[in-house]
């Protein structure tokens, strides 16, 4: 848990010095545990604006941070090799940047159109969202040297078993929109870890950012839409 903490947050929180993949169990709690602050928040005035600013706070961008990255990089017409590289530059193009605030501006109005028990269905936009990059890594094999390899390297089996089971739990927690929210993130995983293969022949790090992001995006999508 404290793994987990360390490193999908800026809280303090003081780890064993044990590879990244042993704490994945716990990424969904963590992000569970993240919708619950936020639904804390959201009867405030502008509290869904709050919301997706301090939920990049508390993460340190990490996420965004992945996003960015994948647009300005992915692309038809680049080698591998040269999307790779570009991955692994920390500068942010115009691609990235407009998907920056295309995912903001989503996020932000999802959240303003969200109805009913916030307690209930944020926990599991969040926890699903972490959730899907567990899944990410343990279904794709991990590219360069990085961050995402390491990770998924060291990913156990009974990890990832955990995790299915918490997504499972979380679809629960968020009722009737539960079943929706399970199939549009199954179809979420599945384009973007065929999109990586295609592209990159694996994973990286940034990729599994990129995944959280969307997977954050439509869900509240979804709820939007259903609620």
């Amino acid at each position: 848990m404290r793994q987990a903490i360390q490193f999908l947050t800026i809280l303090p929180c003081p780890a064993p010095d044990r590879p990244l993949g042993r704490g994945a169990w716990a990424f969904p709690l963590v992000g569970a545990a993240l919708g619950l602050g936020a639904a804390g928040l959201w009867a405030l005035p502008m509290g869904p604006l709050g919301i997706v600013i301090l939920l990049a706070i508390l993460t340190g961008g990490l996420h965004e941070d992945g996003l960015a990255d994948v647009c300005d990089a992915v692309r038809g017409y680049r080698s591998r090799e040269k999307m790779l590289a570009i991955l692994k530059d920390s500068r942010i193009g115009a691609h990235g940047a407009l998907a920056l605030v295309a995912s903001f501006v989503w996020r932000w109005q999802g959240l303003v159109l969200v109805q009913g028990d916030v307690g209930r269905v944020l926990p599991a936009v969040f926890g699903i969202s972490r959730a899907m990059m567990v899944l990410l890594a343990a279904s794709a094999p991990g590219v360069g040297s990085g961050l995402g390899k390491a990770f998924g390297d060291s990913l156990p089996r009974g990890a990832v078993f955990l995790v299915a089971l918490q997504m499972g739990a979380l679809a629960v927690l968020a009722g009737r929109s539960g079943v929706a929210l399970v199939a549009v993130n199954l179809l979420v995983l599945v384009v973007m870890r065929g999109w990586f293969l295609r592209r990159l022949g694996g994973v990286t790090g940034d990729c599994l950012g990129a995944v959280c992001q969307v997977s954050e995006a439509a869900s509240l999508g979804v709820l939007a839409w259903s609620m």
